[in-house]
């Protein structure tokens, strides 16, 4: 019989030839689990604000791998032995660093699912298939759990400079056509090194650290908080607030079978068991678009609207201001609301609505960014920077925002 090649290439827009180092890699990606990815927006909604935004976490996931190649291979020649095994588990903990993302990415983080995080779902996949893999995951979990005794590889999954988000600023600033989210991956990657078990940038690369961090920061208010696609997020979860209501009312709406199975029970941590991480694997983008589609014809006045105007892109306008809304500001527009449309203050409060965002594009409290001096001493990368604006991007910044209907 003869055996399938395993060792593929992909061909990846930002970084060229991407190759698939090892035949466990290989099988992660041909699993159901992984090809769902395909079908999950990176951004949400963000491709209304920016329409080459349409690229998936299955293209960041298998970007992430590639650089994780590049970081075992730059910290084995600097002397840091990883063995293969260490290799093997790096590699598939970043591969499915974000396989438990729902629909739409994080505009449905609890709204299909109680208090239940995409990386708690992610930790669930990830079991599942090493039961199914006989246990070739457990190093991978072990050090995606932050367990391994090698704390150093957590951090290049899960740290403030890890390849996720190395490769989702190059990503998305690639895809939105944003070039100030636009880093040098591979500098940063060649500067990597790890002292006493923690992950460090060599001093050289103390420029392209900051460029990073004013990088993420601006992608964060330009990108990722943009208030339009805030907008059409806030909408998108208020929808399927909406269907649950009305669905628990008695009233029959039409869905996907794994959607309807969501909609009919209330599930959170406690009940999150095999069966329904199964269905959860069966829900993505193309759920909730074919469900809008016909939610928009429900007699339901709030749940048809709320899916047109997300729909035909007529969304709601929003105003996004440095202190917080005043009340009397959302009564009168939900006053006038309720008015022309004759609804109720319940109804109305789903056209009219206020939040807040954050954004902190370094966090002290974390663990940190830290510079390797040419002396040896190890330094935090806001106190090793010449720039002041480094530590103004440690505090978080909060914006409050007002969402309503266009008059």
């Amino acid at each position: 019989m003869k055996t399938a090649n395993k060792l593929k290439i992909f061909n990846d827009p930002i970084y060229g030839f991407i190759t698939i180092p090892n035949e466990l890699i290989f099988d992660l990606i041909e699993h159901k689990y992984f090809q769902r990815l395909r079908r999950i927006s990176q951004m949400g909604l963000s491709y209304l604000v920016y329409p080459g935004a349409h690229h998936t976490r299955f293209h960041h996931a298998i970007g992430c791998m590639h650089l994780m190649q590049k970081a075992v291979q730059v910290l084995r020649f600097k002397g840091i032995e990883v063995s293969d095994e260490e290799e093997k588990g790096l590699l598939a903990a970043i591969l499915l660093h974000d396989i438990g993302h729902g629909p739409f990415s994080h505009a449905m983080e609890h709204s299909i699912v109680n208090g239940v995080s995409h990386e708690y779902i992610s930790l669930q996949f990830m079991e599942a298939l090493n039961d199914e893999f006989n246990g070739t995951l457990t190093l991978a979990i072990q050090i995606f759990k932050g367990v391994y005794h090698r704390k150093f590889m957590n951090q290049l999954i899960s740290g403030q400079l890890d390849m996720d988000r190395v490769d989702y600023l190059k990503r998305d600033s690639f895809y939105t056509g944003v070039s100030e989210g636009n880093i040098n991956s591979e500098r940063i990657i060649s500067m990597l090194n790890v002292v006493d078990d923690q992950l460090v940038v060599e001093e050289k690369g103390i420029y392209s650290v900051e460029k990073f961090l004013v990088a993420r920061r601006l992608m964060y208010w330009q990108v990722f908080l943009h208030k339009t696609s805030l907008a059409a997020e806030q909408l998108l979860i208020r929808i399927l607030k909406r269907a649950n209501e009305i669905h628990h009312n008695g009233q029959k709406l039409h869905a996907s079978k794994a959607l309807q199975f969501f909609l009919d029970h209330q599930i959170g941590k406690e009940n999150f068991n095999k069966e329904i991480l199964e269905t959860f694997s069966r829900l993505d983008d193309v759920d909730i678009l074919s469900a809008m589609k016909e939610w928009q014809f429900s007699e339901d006045f709030v749940l048809s609207n709320l899916c047109k105007i997300l729909l035909n892109r007529d969304l709601l306008k929003i105003k996004i201001k440095k202190k917080p809304i005043k009340q009397h500001k959302i009564e009168t527009h939900l006053q006038s609301f309720m008015d022309k449309y004759k609804v109720t203050l319940d109804e109305a409060k789903y056209f009219v609505f206020s939040g807040l965002i954050e954004n902190q594009a370094y966090n002290l409290d974390r663990q940190n960014i830290c510079i390797l001096m040419k002396s040896g001493k190890i330094v935090d990368v806001a106190k090793a920077s010449d720039q002041f604006n480094l530590k103004a991007l440690s505090k978080p910044v909060t914006k409050y925002y007002m969402c309503y209907p266009k008059k």
